[in-house]
């Protein structure tokens, strides 16, 4: 017998968000669904699994924010993977960095559609004034090195950085450890067998001509 896909009762059972909190993130997939005939939001070939591979993906990161977390940056936004989710779930001021004008457009339709208050900046990250977040989260954006150095406006002594990462996930940290100096914590994913959520903290530059700690 044909197991039935992943759907919205089964993200509401593995996630523990309330039923108004499932019916806006059902009205953000319907939007999705929408606009990806036309824009390529998503991999078509992922449409079916949305649930999982997409909003279960992202909604675990809602567990590892820190206590009293206000300010998140979720940089290259996308579709609004994972920081529209998490925007969604609750966290206070979401800032969507986004520098495709169509996926920006996409991003404040549902924000709008879904009383999501989130702030969207179709810009490059390069480009922000920077502004100081207590979170910064990315998915499938770049190597870690580079994903930290794009990081750096945004980081305080406190903030932490929780990125999704796949199975290159030890080199990403072996190089990123000649560049930077931070505190990881690595949590498998509950999405992909091969993935990795990296939780990371007091991030530093290494200081020209010194090698970073083993």
């Amino acid at each position: 017998m044909k197991q039935a896909p992943y759907g919205p009762e089964d993200f509401l059972r593995d996630s523990g968000v309330s039923r108004e909190t499932l019916d806006r993130l059902k009205a953000f997939a319907d939007r999705l669904i929408t606009w990806n005939k036309k824009k390529n939001l998503i991999g078509r070939s992922t449409e079916p699994d949305l649930w999982h591979r997409h909003m279960l993906d992202s909604a675990q990161i809602f567990p590892l924010l820190p206590d009293g977390a206000r300010v998140l940056v979720d940089l290259g936004s996308g579709a609004g993977f994972p920081g529209l989710v998490l925007a969604i779930m609750g966290v206070p001021e979401v800032h969507l960095v986004e520098s495709d004008q169509r996926k920006a457009a996409f991003l404040r339709e549902v924000a709008q559609a879904t009383a999501t208050p989130v702030t969207v900046h179709a810009a490059r990250i390069e480009n922000l004034v920077p502004f100081s977040a207590d979170v910064v989260t990315a998915r499938a954006l770049a190597p870690l090195t580079d994903l930290l150095a794009l990081s750096a406006p945004f980081l305080t002594p406190k903030t932490r950085c929780i990125f999704s990462k796949g199975q290159n996930v030890e080199g990403e940290l072996t190089d990123a450890h000649k560049r930077w100096r931070i505190t990881v914590d690595q949590r498998p994913s509950r999405t992909d067998p091969r993935g990795t959520i990296l939780c990371i903290a007091e991030v530093r530059r290494v200081q020209s001509g010194r090698s970073s700690p083993s």
